[in-house]
């Protein structure tokens, strides 16, 4: 070992020597000169009191500052608060503003009712929140009551009643049941009156237009299955589905969530939802009618 080795090692045991030497620290009464108390402290022990007592002290100081309103009086801080609340007024400004349109809205909409300007019957939705039930139903008169039997006498023996294909009698908007790629078509001869669906599992299962529920249950091959009736004899069946919203006898409206896709049942052979369409007892196409 070289000499400067020696001495730097020689020098950080003197080091390390007096960083752990302890002295004694003793208090004397004066008049007796007995000792009343005495303790042993090194340098290494009185920089850990010191750092222990310095964190316990900024701790403390923290934890005052953090949970009383003296945090109220440290510079910039009552600024961010300030600007966090008149954000938050100014959100609560806005909404109490829209809401105040749509009451103005609707009681415009309700004076001019009163007052003859707009016939009730014509009111489908006043506004985004009163929304009048479209299956109402408008009291026949002698006359109208004698055209229509007149005209359902008429029809009675009409070959176009025996059409095997169906159409519907009016225009209706039909919203699509499920985002996903159709992975079976609509084929008769092999008894396949629907399209299959192949979507992601527990995504929302939709009515595909206004209806009331009629099935909601559990069949071993189709797995569970929901069907809806619509007007002038239209309905929808929706089949594989993971769970069931609706109950037998619920109102829905078109795009209400009904169902959620599943693989259910022993036809089913990946997630996917099985739609059918029913016209009259007859089975149609869903995609003549529906963009998938």
């Amino acid at each position: 070992m070289t000499l400067k080795k020696r001495k730097k090692k020689q020098g950080f045991k003197s080091f390390w020597s007096r960083v752990r030497f302890k002295y004694k620290l003793t208090f004397i009464n004066e008049d007796t000169l007995e000792e009343v108390w005495t303790f042993r402290l090194s340098q290494l022990s009185a920089f850990a009191v010191l750092l222990v007592f310095a964190f316990a002290l900024v701790s403390v100081t923290a934890f005052i500052i953090i949970k009383t309103p003296i945090r109220n009086y440290l510079p910039g801080y009552l600024d961010v608060e300030v600007r966090k609340e008149i954000v938050q007024n100014a959100l609560r400004a806005d909404s109490l503003e829209r809401m105040l349109e749509i009451q103005h809205v609707y009681l415009e909409n309700v004076a001019r009712i009163i007052g003859g300007e707009v016939p009730l019957d014509s009111i489908r939705r006043i506004d985004s929140l009163a929304r009048v039930d479209a299956d109402f139903e408008i009291p026949r008169g002698e006359a109208e009551q004698a055209f229509v039997a007149q005209y359902e006498e008429e029809e009675k023996y009409s070959l176009t009643a025996l059409n095997p294909n169906p159409v519907f009698t009016e225009q209706a908007f039909f919203y699509k049941p499920v985002d996903g790629v159709v992975s079976s078509h609509y084929q008769t001869d092999i008894r396949h009156f629907g399209v299959d669906i192949a979507a992601s599992p527990s995504e929302s299962v939709l009515a595909t237009l206004d209806g009331t529920v009629v099935y909601a249950g559990y069949d071993p091959q189709h797995g569970n299955v929901i069907q809806l009736q619509h007007r002038n004899g239209l309905v929808s069946i929706y089949k594989h589905n993971e769970a069931l919203l609706k109950e037998p006898g619920d109102h829905v409206v078109a795009g209400e969530a009904i169902a959620l896709v599943g693989n259910t049942g022993t036809l089913s052979t990946g997630p996917h939802l099985h739609f059918e369409l029913w016209y009259k007892g007859v089975p149609v196409n869903p995609e003549e009618y529906i963009a998938f």
